[in-house]
């Protein structure tokens, strides 16, 4: 992947995957149910060695991967944790913005899949079952919160 791709690709990929993991490990240490922890802290580490994956191909691409989240990151756990904190159901409220949020990382690779040449999303593509995992837990989860 040339490095140009790489950087306009690539690179918001893995800001929004640092944002992510971000969240994930602080609704791990919010939520109440152990089980729930667990499953949190196992989808962060998923996440974190994906972007560590994503990093390292824009490394090896030339180009410079990012290596820090973006600010909107802290913003938003602060508005979670605080619907939660209001919410009766403080878990099920982090379930929820984790599963909105997967999903909407899960759709900007799908998209940059669509929009790179074909030998260029081989990496991105190498990534999808690790993230469509995370989004069937999240999806199962979301759907046990709303019941």
């Amino acid at each position: 992947m040339a490095p140009s791709l790489t950087d306009a690709i690539c690179n918001p990929l893995i800001r929004r995957g640092i944002d992510l993991c971000r969240l994930y490990r602080h609704a791990a240490r919010a939520v109440g149910e152990p089980g729930l922890r667990a499953v949190l802290d196992e989808d962060a580490q998923s996440l974190a060695v994906l972007v560590a994956e994503l990093q390292h191909e824009v490394g090896l691409a030339g180009g410079t991967p990012r290596t820090h989240g973006s600010w909107r990151a802290a913003l938003r756990c602060r508005m979670v944790d605080g619907m939660a904190h209001a919410a009766t159901r403080r878990d099920h409220t982090w379930i929820h913005a984790l599963a909105q949020d997967e999903a909407a990382l899960l759709r900007a690779f799908e998209h940059a899949i669509a929009r790179l040449p074909a030998e260029s999303a081989r990496g991105l593509r190498r990534q999808l079952p690790r993230l469509r995992g995370i989004h069937l837990d999240m999806h199962d989860l979301d759907g046990a919160a709303q019941s």
